[in-house]
């Protein structure tokens, strides 16, 4: 879990790692530790920072100050990054894929932490060629590195690049969700009696209680005999005058 690093910054940091080391000498072996640990404040700002020290105390805090130290800034598009990118570091590779709002953070754990340190909450990820959790993560700051701002890039060329795809892809997905990245409104909550559906007749009918006897369906007699009509018993016919 990210842990607050700074009150005033309001910084957070992420152990990535801890790495253990032996060197064999004369009396024995001699171990050292590694720490790999990430800060961010979730507004577009992250560094990390890898240490050693004889402590695995001592490597968590040298590693907090080296993050501090080389922070960058990331721009970013609503939740997401705004284009396509890839980064490499050694024998790994790691392309990032801006998403629409509501697919969520789609990666690992060594670069779910650091999307989510920078504050996004939308995208794809895809690794190649070696899973070293410190090459994975030197590749995605070299990922992040390279993400320009459409404005930037319009700068640099003189054209007018107009609406992007992924900036039309994240207003459909907010106008979708009602209350989007941008606060809009929360929509309407649905009662019981918004989606309650009227029974068809022949299933209510179907429904009805049936007589175990004659399979028909059981219905109140409401008739009542007459006062001072009695049924004719078995016997009583009177015979037919002659």
């Amino acid at each position: 879990m990210a842990e607050l690093m700074e009150t005033t910054g309001q910084m957070e940091s992420h152990t990535a790692g801890i790495f253990r080391t032996a060197a064999t000498v004369k009396g024995g072996r001699r171990f050292s530790f590694g720490a790999m640990v990430i800060v961010g404040d979730r507004r577009g700002k992250i560094g990390y920072g890898h240490a050693k020290s004889t402590e695995v105390p001592t490597a968590i805090e040298k590693a907090e100050k080296h993050a501090r130290r080389g922070t960058i800034q990331v721009p970013l598009l609503g939740g997401t990054i705004p284009h396509e990118v890839e980064g490499r570091f050694l024998a790994s590779r790691v392309r990032l894929l801006p998403a629409s709002p509501g697919t969520g953070v789609i990666a690992g754990s060594s670069v779910r932490s650091i999307l989510e340190l920078v504050g996004v909450t939308d995208c794809m990820t895809k690794c190649y060629g070696s899973t070293n959790k410190i090459n994975v993560i030197k590749a995605v700051f070299d990922a992040l590195s390279k993400l320009r701002t459409k404005a930037l890039i319009e700068e640099l060329r003189g054209v007018d690049l107009g609406d992007t795809d992924i900036e039309e892809r994240v207003a459909r997905g907010q106008r979708f969700m009602g209350s989007g990245s941008g606060g809009g409104s929360k929509g309407r909550v649905l009662t019981a009696d918004d989606v309650r559906v009227e029974r068809p007749a022949e299933e209510a009918k179907a429904e009805e209680p049936k007589d175990e006897a004659t399979g028909d369906a059981q219905t109140e007699n409401t008739e009542t005999p007459a006062e001072g009509d009695a049924p004719a018993a078995e016997g009583d016919e009177k015979p037919a005058e002659g």
